[in-house]
C-alpha cells in the first residue's frame, strides 16, 4: 500500500514535457562545447596559446574526458536510481562552470574541463538508460529521434549564443551562463523528473557484477558493430566540429557568418531526426539507417572530390557537408536504439559502456582530424569517407552480413511505459 502511494506521488510528466527535458540533459554538454567554438580565439590570446591547433583543445579535452566519465555513472545509476546520480552530474557541471570561469592559465581551464565533462558525464549517459526503462524496439529509437531533434536546436544556436556574450562580456561569461543554464534544468530534474529504474532490475554495486555487466554489453555481437560505427561517423563529425572555426570562418573566409552556418547545419541534422522520428517505426531502425550509412558514404566521396579540385568554395563545401549532418541525423539515433536493446534490465550500464566507446574513440578521432587540418577541406573528406566505410563492414559484422532487416517490433516495458 506504501509503495503504491509513494509511486502514485512521483511526478508525471506528459510525452512533450519527458523530450524536453531529456534533450535539455542531453544538450548541456553540447552547449558546453558548440557555445566555445566563437570564443576559441579570443581565449588563445587571452591565455598566451601560440599553436593555433591548439585552441581545439578546449573542446577535444572536454569530450575524451566525457568518453572515459561515462564508464561510472550507468553502473551507480543501475543500483541508486537514475535521478540521485542526475542532480550529482547537475553539481559538478555547476560548480566545475564557475571553476573555468575563473581559471588564470589555459593548462589549468584544460584541466577543469577534463574534470567538468568526467563529473557531469551522467547528463548525456543517462537519458538512454532513462528512454530504454520506459521503451523498446523501433519504439524506443522514435523517441530517441525526437529528442535528438530537439537536441540538434542546441548545436544550431550555441555559437550564436557565445557570440551573442562576446558582444557585451568576455569569454569567462560564456561559463557563467553555463552554469546558470544548468542551475534551471537541474531544479527542472528535482521537480519532475520520477524515479524510471524499476525495482527489480536494481543491481549491486559489486566489481564483479558491474565489469561483468559492462563487458556483456561491450562484446555483445548484435550491438558492437553498432556502437563502434556510430563512433566512427561521431568522430567524423567532432572532426569538423573541432577545425569548422578555422575552416569555415578562416579558410573559406565565411568571418562573423560562421555562428549562422554552423547553426544550419546543426539544423539539417535536426530536420533528418525529425523526419527519423516520423517514419523509423514504419521502415524500422535497421532500413533507415543502413540507407543512410550508403547515402554517406556517397556524399562523403564527393567531399573528397571537390576537396581535391582547386578552389573549391564555401558554396559547395557547405551543402555537401549540410547533406552529409543530415546522414548523421538518420544514423545515430537508430544505432544508438539497435545497440541497447538487447540490454533491458543492464540498460545503466549498457548506456555507460557504449557512451564510453562511443565518446573516446570519437572524441580522440576528432582531436586527430581536426590536428590534421592543413587550411584545406581535404583531410576531412578523407576522415569521413573512411569512417563511412569502416562503419559499413563494422554494421555488416553485427548484422552478420544482411542487411535492411524489417522493423522490429517496439516493446515498452512496465507501468511507466503505458501511456507514453
Amino acid at each position: 500500500m506504501l509503495a503504491t502511494t509513494a509511486a502514485k506521488r512521483q511526478p508525471d510528466p506528459g510525452r512533450a514535457e519527458f523530450i524536453a527535458l531529456m534533450a535539455m540533459l542531453m544538450a548541456l554538454q553540447a552547449l558546453a562545447i558548440d557555445s566555445m567554438l566563437p570564443a576559441l580565439g579570443q581565449i588563445a590570446q587571452d591565455l598566451h596559446v601560440a599553436d593555433p591547433n591548439r585552441r581545439q583543445l578546449v573542446v577535444g579535452i572536454f569530450l575524451v574526458a566525457a568518453g572515459f566519465g561515462a564508464l561510472v555513472p550507468g553502473a551507480l545509476a543501475d543500483r541508486y536510481g537514475r535521478k540521485p546520480v542526475l542532480l550529482g552530474s547537475f553539481a559538478v557541471f555547476i560548480a566545475l562552470s564557475l571553476g573555468c570561469a575563473l581559471t588564470p592559465s589555459f593548462d589549468m581551464l584544460l584541466g577543469l574541463r577534463a574534470a567538468q565533462a568526467v563529473g557531469s558525464a551522467g547528463l548525456s549517459v543517462l537519458p538512454g538508460a532513462i528512454i530504454r526503462d520506459r521503451h523498446g524496439g523501433d519504439s524506443m529509437a522514435r523517441q530517441l529521434s525526437t529528442i535528438s531533434m530537439v537536441f540538434m536546436l542546441v548545436p544550431m544556436i550555441a555559437p550564436t549564443l557565445g557570440q551573442s556574450v562576446l558582444l557585451v562580456a568576455g569569454w569567462r561569461w560564456i561559463f557563467v551562463m553555463l552554469a546558470v543554464l544548468s542551475t534551471l534544468v537541474a531544479v527542472w530534474v528535482y521537480v519532475r523528473l520520477p524515479e524510471t529504474l524499476h525495482p527489480e532490475y536494481r543491481q549491486p554495486i559489486r566489481p564483479g557484477v558491474i565489469f561483468g555487466n559492462m563487458a556483456m554489453a561491450a562484446v555483445n555481437r548484435e550491438s558492437v558493430g553498432y556502437v563502434l560505427g556510430g563512433a566512427l561517423t561521431f568522430g567524423a563529425l567532432l572532426g569538423y566540429v573541432n577545425s569548422s572555426q578555422q575552416l569555415v570562418s578562416e579558410h573559406f573566409g565565411a568571418g562573423h557568418w560562421f555562428p549562422l552556418l554552423f547553426g544550419a547545419t546543426a539544423l539539417a541534422m535536426a530536420c533528418a531526426s525529425f523526419g527519423n522520428s516520423r517514419i523509423v517505426e514504419r521502415f524500422g531502425a535497421r532500413r533507415v539507417s543502413h540507407a543512410a550509412l550508403f547515402t554517406y558514404i556517397v556524399l562523403s566521396t564527393l567531399q573528397v572530390v571537390l576537396a581535391m579540385r582547386a578552389g573549391e568554395t564555401l558554396w559547395q563545401f557547405m551543402p555537401v557537408m549540410a547533406l552529409n549532418m543530415c546522414m548523421v541525423g538518420f544514423i545515430g539515433a537508430n544505432f544508438g536504439s539497435i545497440a541497447l536493446q538487447p540490454f533491458a534490465e543492464i540498460a545503466g550500464a549498457a548506456s555507460s559502456v557504449q557512451a564510453f566507446l562511443r565518446m573516446l574513440i570519437g572524441a580522440t578521432l576528432g582531436i586527430m582530424i581536426g590536428q590534421g587540418f592543413d587550411g584545406t577541406a581535404l583531410p576531412l573528406a578523407h576522415a569521413y569517407l573512411a569512417c563511412g566505410l569502416t562503419a559499413l563492414v563494422l554494421v555488416l559484422f553485427s548484422e552478420r552480413g544482411r542487411l535492411f532487416a524489417p522493423p522490429q517490433p517496439g516493446e515498452p516495458l512496465g507501468a511507466l511505459a503505458e501511456g507514453h
